[in-house]
């Protein structure tokens, strides 16, 4: 992805970006934009299926995550503890999640946090997802925050 890679950054801080950059891009409402990170690559959910390529990524995200009438879900996803480990053209990744929400309605809290283990592909144009799979650890009232429950 090289709109997110700078020539002055190594692998790491390149995977980092894209782990950042979904953080934000979930935050912004942009599924579409989620879907483009994962063109490539695939969400594990459960252990047990897996949603793979930018429509269908999008698409579950349209189905599961509220948006609010400015588009957003009016969330903030703090990503943290990043820990990379780069093998050539490969890399895997964990790290801690937790997202806030506030609403008119909806004072701000911790609404769940969790896990990512992500890995990556490197390809002639970047570093890609290859896969994530989120394990949830604490949840709160995700109620204002997804459209089906967990």
């Amino acid at each position: 992805m090289q709109n997110l890679e700078s020539e002055n950054m190594n692998s790491s801080e390149k995977i980092q970006n894209l782990i950042f950059e979904y953080a934000r891009r979930i935050d912004n409402g942009d599924f579409e934009g989620i879907g483009e990170l994962f063109s490539r690559g695939k969400i594990i959910i459960d252990n047990t299926r897996s949603i793979e390529g930018a429509e269908d990524v999008c698409a579950m995200y349209v189905a599961t995550t509220r948006r609010y009438e400015d588009g957003t879900p009016r969330t903030h996803h703090v990503t943290t503890n990043i820990a990379t480990n780069v093998m050539n053209d490969s890399a895997d990744s964990s790290s801690y999640f937790t997202v806030f929400q506030q609403t008119d309605d909806f004072p701000l809290q911790v609404i769940v946090t969790g896990q990512y283990f992500d890995s990556f592909l490197l390809h002639d144009d970047g570093w890609w997802f290859s896969s994530r799979r989120m394990i949830l650890k604490q949840i709160g009232d995700v109620s204002r925050h997804l459209l089906i429950d967990l």
